[in-house]
């Protein structure tokens, strides 16, 4: 990083990516912005700038995460805070984007709330948006603003590439449909075949799985997949490919939302290895099954993104080594 970008970038973070954001810091030889939220005995936030921004480019690092709508508000004030501060630029930085799942209308009169999310972002005085795995492409188009959308996909290459004669005679399986292109992208690079698990969903918490498309027998399998919710669909995949004679199961995921039964499931399944990123901070949730469990840091990987942004350099450089990295 040059000398000179400690006086016109500036990295901001909330309350719940302050170890994320220390870590993009770290990386970027940058000091971590100096900013401070306040919270009021009735839950209103203050959020306050410590240091001038004025002329500067801005960026406020924080996954929309649980508590999703304190989180998604410190965001919103922390962009009204830095307009009004008269930053150059404002740049959001979403590791998680919450409201993610909510991006069309499944049934009548029901939302479409990531739409509304991202009008929000923008009346906030952002002008851009830097994100991880959406959840959907197509969230990139609810935006009116530039939106650089990365995928996690060099940091699991790199962890299980540098692995690769551990998992011997390896299929890697999608969980669903939807995810095909990405666990064919990850079967290419790792040298490995593709698998596909058929789901039906009964509910938002329940799913099942009635077929898979490949052999999987005495073979380690791997799944990929953008985030693990309550694990209903990643628990039943791995007990599928296990019934069809599988090795053993090693799945890897971006974002650990991790909600209601998420854990217990995880816990109870034949799954002997769960990768994840720290887009959202683990915690001591994880205790049950911390030793199946490898956290992966996506400091260095946001860092570069936002030093090419603020430098007019190429981001889709940094996802050259692949072409399907995204659903």
């Amino acid at each position: 990083m040059a000398a000179s970008d400690a006086d016109t970038l500036k990295i901001f973070t909330g309350q719940g990516s302050r170890e994320l954001a220390q870590r993009v810091c770290d990386h970027l030889e940058l000091p971590l912005g100096h900013g401070d939220t306040e919270v009021f005995p009735d839950g209103e936030l203050l959020v306050k700038v410590e240091q001038d921004v004025r002329g500067r480019d801005c960026y406020i690092m924080l996954s929309t995460s649980k508590p999703v709508n304190d989180n998604l508000m410190e965001l919103l004030i922390y962009c009204d805070c830095l307009r009004r501060a008269s930053a150059a630029r404002v740049a959001v930085v979403i590791p998680y984007f919450g409201y993610g799942r909510q991006d069309r209308k499944d049934v009548g009169r029901t939302p479409i709330t990531a739409k509304l999310v991202a009008n929000l972002i923008t009346e906030a005085g952002a002008d851009r948006v830097l994100a991880l795995d959406l959840h959907a492409a197509q969230i990139q188009g609810f935006f009116d603003i530039p939106v650089d959308h990365l995928s996690a996909a060099p940091v699991f290459y790199q962890y299980f590439s540098e692995r690769r004669e551990e998992l011997g005679d390896l299929v890697v399986a999608s969980p669903d449909v939807g995810n095909v292109k990405v666990a064919n992208m990850y079967a290419d690079l790792l040298g490995g075949e593709l698998a596909i698990v058929e789901k039906r969903r009964l509910s938002g918490s329940q799913v099942d799985t009635v077929n898979l498309v490949g052999d999987v027998r005495n073979r380690t399998v791997l799944m990929m997949d953008d985030m693990i919710s309550t694990g209903g669909t990643v628990c039943s995949a791995a007990e599928l490919v296990m019934d069809r004679g599988a090795k053993e199961v090693i799945v890897g995921a971006t974002h650990a939302v991790l909600v209601g039964p998420a854990i217990e499931r995880l816990a109870a399944s034949p799954i002997r290895k769960i990768v994840f990123t720290n887009t959202i901070p683990l915690g001591d949730r994880l205790t049950p099954i911390q030793d199946r469990v490898v956290e992966l840091c996506v400091g260095k990987l946001l860092g570069d993104a936002i030093h090419r942004i603020h430098h007019n350099l190429s981001v889709s450089e940094l996802f050259a080594f692949a072409k399907q990295t995204k659903r």
